[in-house]
């Protein structure tokens, strides 16, 4: 059975090879702009779902098919990834001190020899994030590394400078990372039990 990643994210690349499994990767070209009358667990999960179908779509191949995520959520406010070097300072400084909830949306799917879904699910995962007090410099440091542009909230978890900011997190790390290892796994186990004793013998 091939596996197939429906993501650009080379965290979530390097998650899943850390657990191992292989896979192959298709980038999907779905417009992620935020619906507003959707609450954050919610939009991540429609997210995650409009990436995997896009691919499936695409492909038309029997495989199983994984598609995630991934958003900051602050006050209420989504912060995505910034477009800008100052569009991401301000998030820091926003992040600040505060506790923010980092969601992470997944769609697993399993298709046939048409590529027609024969099983699907999707879930969401949330983790509490505590950041300690950045002054400007620390912020700045930061933003011109170039890291904090191609992450939700602008900042990665995993990062060298990112990691230092987190004083707490209260939830699965690696779904901060960009991808639920444990729920994936117990999800996996659960609904897909073939495609688990092949990766699992």
């Amino acid at each position: 059975m091939k596996i197939i990643l429906a993501s650009g994210s080379p965290r979530r690349k390097l998650l899943l090879e850390q657990i191992g499994i292989n896979f192959e990767t298709i980038i999907p070209e779905v417009d992620e702009s935020n619906d507003k009358n959707l609450k954050p667990a919610e939009l991540v999960e429609h997210l995650a779902v409009v990436k995997g179908k896009w691919v499936i779509n695409k492909n038309k191949k029997p495989g199983f098919y994984i598609s995630a995520d991934t958003i900051v959520v602050h006050n209420g406010k989504i912060l995505g990834k910034p477009g800008t070097t100052k569009e991401a300072a301000a998030m820091l400084n926003v992040l600040s001190g505060a506790i923010h909830s980092v969601f992470t949306g997944c769609f697993l799917a399993e298709t046939d020899e048409k590529g027609v879904i024969q099983k699907e699910l999707s879930f969401s995962v949330e983790t509490k994030v505590t950041f300690s007090d950045l002054d400007k410099m620390e912020i700045d440091r930061y933003v011109k590394s170039g890291s904090p542009l191609d992450k939700a909230g602008a900042y990665g978890i995993q990062d060298d400078l990112g990691a230092l900011f987190v004083k707490r997190i209260d939830g699965d790390y690696y779904n901060v990372v960009g991808f639920p290892l444990n729920e994936f796994y117990n999800r996996l186990k659960k609904n897909f039990q073939n495609i688990y004793d092949i990766l699992y013998p």
